[in-house]
């Protein structure tokens, strides 16, 4: 796909997002349509997925691909390190990446990105590629706006509760 394609693919992706989630703010609706959605729209994905945040550590949510952690500590693996620090991550090849937690041997690249609501972490996105150097500034850019949708339309309440019920 060309930069151009790529961009229309993603202003698409992000119109269908808004429409797909303006009826209701459901968590796990939201999460789980949205992921949905972009295992269909992007090509070469191993793993398209939230990791939600309990006000702890990160918990595996809705995804699309093979199986993956359940819990990340905060600052372990890319997506611990992006939901301490909210600063998104571009990682072109993993098996370079000194923090990586392997969890599929087909992931080569990988892309996360924080879900923030109301300026604070609720979790990440986070997306696997099978090839090296698959994500690039186009897709970062928007994804984020993706992510930004979803956390304005999505409540994550339901997520709250659960973990205020945790020992």
């Amino acid at each position: 796909m060309d930069k151009n394609e790529k961009i229309e693919a993603y202003e698409l992706l992000n119109l269908q997002l808004k429409g797909l989630l303006s009826a209701q703010n459901y968590t796990i609706s939201n999460l789980s349509n949205a992921v949905a959605l972009l295992w269909a729209t992007l090509p070469h994905q191993v793993f398209t997925g939230f990791y939600l945040f309990n006000g702890k550590k990160l918990i595996l949510g809705p995804f699309q691909g093979s199986v993956s952690c359940v819990e990340i500590a905060l600052g372990k693996g890319v997506c611990g390190e992006v939901a301490k620090t909210s600063i998104p991550m571009i990682v072109e090849n993993v098996k370079n990446h000194k923090n990586y937690i392997s969890c599929d041997s087909k992931a080569m690249s990988e892309l996360v990105l924080p879900l923030l609501k109301d300026g604070k972490i609720v979790g990440v996105l986070d997306l696997d590629s099978s090839d090296i150097g698959y994500y690039d500034a186009i897709d970062q850019s928007y994804l984020t706006e993706f992510a930004q949708i979803l956390c304005e339309m999505t409540d994550f309440e339901f997520f709250k509760v659960e973990a205020k019920n945790e020992g």
